[in-house]
């Protein structure tokens, strides 16, 4: 009976244990539902910096706003690498509106669970020339964006949206970097690479990019009767590679049908059935935004006349 009595006792500690631990739990999250995104990174720690660049940043009110944002948070730890790779040595040595555009790269204007994310483009609220820049979400062993960081903690549902931490501060992409991020571009930056065009395609700009996929880029490979890029001399990929730019930000609803002039001579743009160029080359995929230009996916490699 007395081994009975201490089992029966036991079962209800424990139980009572359970109950209240899942009580405070329950309690813990409906105290940070009621948060606003700045309310809770300002109750975090691990926050303080962002916290700091949000308020030098004047960004403090959007984020205590109505809305659904979705808010990839980067950790101290990360604005800590950030600043040693900046060689700088507070967020005081960042220009303003830099910080702000940073800051912006993280914040997507929809809340987006872990759940609802997919594979591809999204875009935040950082805003490059008449477009608004993209991150790209890979869900292949966890969520990793744009190739660099990830998501350490999902789904921390507040008030006004969800936040997912990063252990890495993003920074607006050009469009060089976004090719180097998506690996169906891995041949082109290859490319790009030879022909010695990265310093040019990180500059100012702005440029519109017609990017070749790699798929693209193999069937190039076998009419030509050659292995691939390393088949090719830097000689004969720049021009290739400059008819697939041209010159300013054109998103998708500013392409015109007709001549475009490209780095190196004319394209032919048609809009209907389907976008294509040159007759050939399908656009299949459109306004990937970097901080310096714009990029339209294509299904062909253009070669320009000789």
């Amino acid at each position: 009976m007395k081994k009975q009595a201490l089992i029966l006792g036991l079962a209800a500690i424990f139980s009572i244990a359970v109950f209240t631990s899942c009580e405070k739990d329950e309690d813990s999250s409906n105290e940070i539902s009621k948060m606003t995104i700045a309310e809770f990174a300002s109750s975090q720690e691990n926050f303080s910096v962002l916290v700091q660049a949000l308020t030098k940043a004047d960004l403090v009110d959007v984020l205590n706003g109505s809305g659904n944002f979705t808010v990839f948070a980067p950790t101290n730890a990360a604005f800590t690498a950030l600043l040693s790779d900046l060689g700088a040595s507070s967020l005081d040595d960042i220009p303003l509106e830099t910080l702000e555009s940073v800051l912006l790269y993280h914040v997507l204007g929809e809340e987006k669970k872990s759940g609802m994310l997919e594979n591809g483009y999204y875009n935040t609220l950082s805003q490059a020339y008449n477009g608004y820049m993209s991150l790209k979400i890979d869900l292949a062993g966890g969520v990793m964006i744009n190739s660099s960081a990830n998501v350490t903690t999902a789904d921390v549902d507040v008030m006004n949206g969800v936040i997912h931490v990063i252990d890495k501060v993003l920074l607006p992409p050009s469009v060089v970097d976004l090719a180097i991020a998506n690996e169906n571009f891995s041949i082109l930056t290859d490319a790009v690479v030879k022909a010695g065009l990265v310093e040019t395609l990180n500059g100012d700009g702005p440029f519109t990019i017609f990017a070749p996929t790699n798929t693209a880029f193999q069937e190039l490979f076998t009419t030509l009767g050659i292995g691939g890029i390393s088949d090719l001399t830097a000689e004969q990929l720049i021009p290739i590679l400059t008819y697939h730019v041209v010159s300013g930000n054109v998103r998708s609803t500013d392409l015109t049908a007709g001549l475009v002039e490209t780095l190196n001579g004319s394209i032919t743009i048609a809009l209907s059935p389907s976008p294509s160029i040159n007759s050939t080359s399908m656009i299949i995929a459109t306004d990937v935004q970097g901080a310096n230009g714009v990029i339209h996916v294509i299904d062909e490699v253009l070669l320009p006349a000789e």
